[in-house]
This record gives C-alpha cells, sequence and structure tokens, in this order.
C-alpha cells in the first residue's frame, strides 16, 4: 500500500535537516503502528520519499511524502494518530492512498511557491521597482558552484502581496530548480532579514 502524506513544517523544526525529518517520521510511524516497508539488503531504510527537500530554516504549509506499508490499513483516523506521535512543529494535513503504479512523487514536482516576510520595514515603492526589473528583464545571469546559470526562465512569478510579503513561484524541476535566497539577492534583500515559507507544490498533471 503507498500512502500520500501532506503536513507543515513550522517553529523550531524550520531548523530540522532532511535526513533527521526521514528519522522523526520513521519513529513517528513506528509509535502509531504503521507496518511500514523497508529496502532490502545491510541496511534496510523505510520507503519515505519527500516531494521536495525543503531548505534549512524554511516552513512550509504544504510538505508531501509518499511512504510504502507491507500490508493495506484503514486510513481513518490515521492523521489524528500520527499528530499524536509527531513534535508540535509538525501537523498531518491530510492522508490518501495512492496508485503504487504512480511515478515517484519527486519526478512530478514541477515548482514550487514561497511567501517571504521581511524582519524589517522596505521601501515600497523600491521594492516595486526592483521586483518590476527583475520579472521585465530576460536573462539573470548568476554562479552557483562555480557555474554559471540563467536564473530568469527559473521565476514563474514574482510579486508584492498587499501584506508587504514578496511572493514568488519558482521552478522545481530535476536540474532547473529555482532558489529563493537568490531572487532576495537580486532585490538586495539579505537572507537573514527574512522568514521564507513554501506555500504550494504544483505537480504534472
Amino acid at each position: 500500500m503507498r500512502i500520500r502524506i501532506t503536513f507543515s513544517k513550522q517553529g523550531a523544526l524550520r531548523y530540522t535537516g532532511h535526513l533527521d525529518l526521514h528519522k522523526l517520521w520513521e519513529r513517528a510511524t513506528r509509535r502509531a503502528g504503521l507496518p511500514l516497508a523497508y529496502s532490502q539488503g545491510f541496511h534496510p531504510q523505510p520507503k519515505m520519499n519527500m516531494a521536495a527537500a525543503l531548505p534549512l530554516g524554511f516552513s512550509s504549509r504544504c510538505e508531501m511524502m509518499d511512504m510504502k506499508l507491507e500490508n493495506e490499513i484503514a486510513l481513518d483516523g490515521l492523521r489524528e494518530r500520527l499528530n499524536e506521535t509527531l513534535p508540535s512543529g509538525i501537523q498531518v494535513l491530510s492522508v490518501e492512498q495512492v496508485d503504487e503504479r504512480a511515478p515517484a512523487l519527486q519526478t512530478q514536482v514541477t515548482s514550487a511557491g514561497y511567501e517571504v516576510t521581511l524582519m524589517e520595514t522596505a521601501d515600497g515603492s523600491e521594492l516595486k521597482r526592483k521586483v518590476d526589473s527583475v520579472m521585465e528583464s530576460e536573462s539573470i545571469l548568476r554562479e552557483r558552484r562555480r557555474r554559471m546559470y540563467d536564473l530568469r526562465p527559473l521565476i514563474e512569478s514574482l510579486e508584492i502581496s498587499s501584506e508587504g510579503k514578496i511572493r514568488m513561484q519558482l521552478s522545481a524541476r530535476e536540474g532547473a530548480t529555482g532558489r529563493p535566497e537568490e531572487v532576495l539577492d537580486m532585490l538586495g534583500i539579505a537572507f537573514e532579514g527574512t522568514r521564507i515559507e513554501r506555500t504550494h507544490l504544483n505537480f504534472q498533471s
């Protein structure tokens, strides 16, 4: 049986890394009595796959994970049961069964949405000018790991909300992933002076 769990990640758990998050989920499923499936070999690994790794320090309201179980179970009450075993920064929003033959979840992600809260008040008109400049650019060359790449095609949308928050939707395809901190750098905003939350993931239809 393959189930898909949608969950939020908030508070201090923003600083829990990808591998530690897997261990946290493994412990939680064990406490909840789920028959989690494991790989074969000398070092069996739980069959869990996240849709997209969340950068350290980011919060999220839309994380998704597929989990394989050894046998079928009833999903009624499972969300509540898991929430009782998880730390307060992680909350299960939904649990559903998915086709075992469906493509791997991480291969289906196309883009991700982010909301950036500025810790200090910024000049609204100047910020809007910079946002417009980025969106009007045909190309934005950046360097990552000593290789040049074009950031502009990775920015699908970029705007300022009525509350003064920056909203962006960035490509999240394999080999073509946009990073919020790179966009913030183009806007002259220090990553350390922000709070970033992932708001949604988009998948191939």
